[in-house]
């Protein structure tokens, strides 16, 4: 009798102990698993159909790479079969492409030092055009503080 009241062990998984998932929202980009030592980016091109080779022409220099279908299998049911990337991930216009992290932080580096130049070009013309008798005060942080209350 002990026999009949047990449940068969293909009943007992904690698959069917789980609770339902909860619907969400499908994502508009989906994220591409990530290999060490590579970022990623979606790079434009086309828009509205129509091609942009000027943009991906200036990504592809500066170093970015489309990714292969077979580095990222779980895109295969979402590639565009329009696409003209075949052998690549395509999807609404945009290309999966990946680069170094290297070339990233340089990228990066490369954009801040030209930033602080143009601050700096603009604080100079600024401070020249200052008047003894009426400063320009210029301050660079910023603070937040709370009231006391009454």
């Amino acid at each position: 009798m002990a026999e009949n009241n047990r449940l068969k062990r293909e009943l007992e998984s904690r698959e069917t102990q789980q609770r339902p998932q909860q619907w969400a929202p499908a994502e508009l980009l989906p994220e591409p698993d990530k290999e060490a030592g590579y970022a990623y980016r979606w790079i434009r091109v086309a828009t509205l159909n129509q091609a942009d080779p000027r943009n991906l022409s200036a990504k592809l220099r500066e170093g970015w790479e489309p990714v292969r279908i077979e580095e990222q299998p779980k895109f295969q049911l979402l590639v565009d079969p329009n696409s003209r990337y075949k052998d690549n991930i395509e999807i609404g216009g945009l290309l999966l492409c990946k680069t170094p992290i290297e070339f990233v932080e340089q990228r990066n580096s490369h954009y801040a030092k030209q930033t602080q130049a143009q601050t700096e070009a603009v604080d100079n013309n600024l401070m020249r055009q200052s008047d003894p008798r009426m400063p320009i005060f210029q301050e660079r942080k910023s603070s937040s503080s709370f009231g006391k209350g009454n």
